[in-house]
């Protein structure tokens, strides 16, 4: 009996120690949640890491004021997700969430799924034979347990690119020159977002270099525009606060606090008085009296310069990078509601402010996500750059698409020399955008043949610094991280690299079954679909603001009117919704009629109707259920009759109702 009981023992050991799996999905990220759901919704057994305790990255760590762009780029369990969060706040889309309510719902998807989940393991090494990633092992934080995966496919999903990393492809930290890829806005920026007024002294003692240079900034001199160095752009966290009383736990003084690490901001108080927190945080309100708290002009909760040894790091040193980050911003929190050299105005206003004893709860009350807006990226065969981004370089393997700017945060905090007198700038910050929803190629997914052949790096992806800042949104890594999972299935299926797949089967599968579980596609008219749009009366056609790259508005006094017309798959009952923008000078109702392929119906729109949340442009509006017939057969119309302004005609969606 001993000797069966210890073969046991030894067996489940075993078990636990090595684990064989179809796919490995390194990083409990958005990108790395949606992309296990794919997986095992495509029948592949799955096995997601996740390094902490929390699933969902950013999107559950404070980011909760998505930033988008356009809602036309984001498709599959990316917009599932979003659709979903309205589910539980009421709209068809919530794009405004508290943390909790995300990491939920991560938690559901998994749960519902079954997708299995290691909590609490990191990478510490991988095993290749040629270009065959066979196994990686991982460690407990502590160090004490071990774990080896063996996998047919593997997945990178951190921020990091660890996993990338461990398996020797190439990667870059840092920002190219702009020669590198002839580009205009990567490399040294000194442009004026985000930054100092000038006049500002850096000196610890205005006027006086010999006093020493204030806590933050860099004694480094500003290179020539455009050169490439490796210094990343600033992180910080996304701050969640409540004011309400009840849901509170107040701010109070963090480890190692120093005032004298926020002089700046004073000097800034001093040059610009601050009326409202708004004048130095990017404060922005969520549901139930809650925030997502981002940076703001010249100091701020960015901790600029402060992050550079991080992408490469050992885990030791980033905890204490971390740890910093959190200080730094508990901190300023700190002093700026209780330092009396700050306004009593100011004061008044923070300290109506507190953590949210509901979220959290295991941390503190304290987000445990730093923002890592960028560490590695991947260097592959197609490096996604400036160019396709603003539409100069098209692909034609896309496996999702970008609409946010070109953005980057600062990176670095200096002295420079203007008409004479010395003052602290920051450098770095980029924000430019105005150009249309652009693909993002497979080959940017993938690494080089001759590096690995079994590995998807769908966040740490093959991207300049400059297109990576307009690529690395969350929804968007959750649509890249389906992509993926789509990509290494149909490896394994074909018993092939993932360099053989053709990402234009990626896109074909997805658009005829974009949740990967056989529901219906929804059925979406734009108008810029000539074939199913007709158009009369005098109409002009604009691009911002709009759903895709183009809307039609008219503020014609002639009778006006677009028609979309649908194909639809099935009799049935469908819920119609209309994409309205947000502009000011809207019309005050606009008339919609909908033909059902026997009878007319009249729907009204009112102005008040039409709440557009956050960063994104315009909302989807439901019309109302309507049973249509197959086919093309049905229409929606959008008339200027009875407008007393603009009346915009962008997109029709139909989805089939429930």
């Amino acid at each position: 009996m001993k000797i069966i009981t210890l073969f046991f023992l030894l067996s489940s050991s075993l078990l636990y120690a090595q684990k064989q799996v179809d796919i490995c999905i390194y990083g409990g990220t958005s990108g790395g949640v949606m992309a296990a759901v794919a997986a095992k919704r495509l029948g592949k057994s799955v096995l997601l890491i996740e390094p902490g305790q929390h699933l969902g990255g950013m999107t559950s760590g404070g980011l909760g004021l998505t930033d988008i762009g356009n809602k036309y780029a984001i498709t599959g369990l990316s917009l599932h997700f979003y659709r979903r969060l309205g589910q539980h706040y009421g709209p068809f889309e919530q794009w405004i969430f508290e943390p909790h309510v995300a990491e939920d719902l991560y938690k559901t998807y998994v749960k519902e799924d079954k997708v299995e989940v290691l909590y609490g393991y990191r990478i510490q090494s991988a095993k290749k034979n040629k270009t065959t990633l066979e196994e990686i092992t991982l460690e407990t934080a502590s160090g004490g347990q071990t774990q080896r995966i063996r996998a047919k496919m593997f997945m990178d999903c951190s921020y990091e690119g660890d996993l990338m990393a461990k398996a020797g492809v190439s990667y870059r930290v840092g920002r190219e020159a702009n020669a590198d890829y002839k580009e205009t806005y990567n490399g040294v920026q000194l442009l004026e977002g985000h930054q100092f007024p000038d006049g500002i002294d850096p000196y610890k003692e205005p006027g006086k270099p010999e006093s020493g240079l204030l806590w933050g900034i860099s004694p480094e001199k500003l290179a020539a525009r455009g050169e490439g160095d490796r210094k990343v752009q600033a992180y910080n966290y996304r701050i969640c606060l409540t004011k309400n009383p009840n849901n509170r736990v107040a701010i109070t003084k963090p480890e190692d606090y120093d005032p004298s690490r926020y002089e700046l901001v004073l000097r800034l108080m001093q040059k610009k008085p601050w009326k409202t927190l708004n004048d130095g945080f990017i404060w922005s309100n969520m549901p139930n009296e809650k925030t997502d708290i981002n940076n703001r002009n010249g100091f701020s909760t960015d901790m600029i310069g402060m992050n550079y040894e991080y992408p490469e790091a050992s885990y030791e040193k980033r905890a204490e990078i971390i740890r910093q980050h959190e200080n730094y911003t508990k901190g300023l929190l700190y002093f700026i509601g209780n330092d009396p050299r700050v306004s009593e105005s100011i004061r008044e206003q923070m300290q109506q402010w507190g953590y949210p004893k509901d979220e959290y709860t295991d941390n503190n009350h304290w987000s445990p996500q730093l923002y890592i807006r960028e560490a590695r990226r991947m260097v592959g065969d197609y490096v996604m750059t400036q160019a396709n981004c603003e539409g100069k370089e098209t692909v034609t393997d896309g496996v999702g698409l970008a609409a946010y700017t070109m953005d980057s945060h600062n990176c670095q905090r200096i002295v420079i020399e203007k008409d004479g007198k010395q003052m602290v700038k920051n450098e770095g910050n980029v924000e430019v955008g105005g150009f249309a929803p652009y693909p993002i190629s497979y080959r940017s997914l993938i690494p080089k043949a001759s590096e690995c052949t079994n590995l998807l790096v769908p966040v740490c992806m093959s991207a300049t610094h400059i297109a990576y800042g307009s690529i690395r949104m969350e929804p968007v890594f959750m649509v890249l991280g389906q992509s993926a999972a789509v990509a290494a299935s149909m490896a394994i299926d074909r018993k092939t690299s993932v360099q053989a797949i053709d990402g234009r089967n990626i896109q074909k599968l997805l658009l005829k079954d974009p949740l990967l579980n056989g529901s219906a596609a929804d059925v979406v008219v734009d108008d810029a679909q000539s074939s199913d749009v007709q158009i009369t009366g005098d109409w002009n056609q604009e691009k911002a603001g709009s759903y895709a790259h183009s809307l039609l508005s008219t503020q014609s006094k002639a009778p006006a009117a677009v028609r979309f017309t649908p194909t639809l798959p099935a009799t049935q009952a469908y819920q119609v919704y209309v994409y309205v923008p947000r502009r000011k000078d809207a019309s005050s109702q606009t008339v919609f009629r909908i033909y059902d392929g026997s009878q007319m119906q009249t729907v009204h729109l009112n102005k008040e109707q039409v709440i557009v949340e956050g960063q994104t442009s315009g909302a989807w509006i439901p019309l109302g259920t309507f049973k249509l017939p197959a086919g093309k057969k049905a229409y929606v119309e959008i008339t200027n009759e009875k407008a007393d302004g603009a009346v915009v005609a962008d997109a029709v969606q139909f989805v089939q109702a429930k």
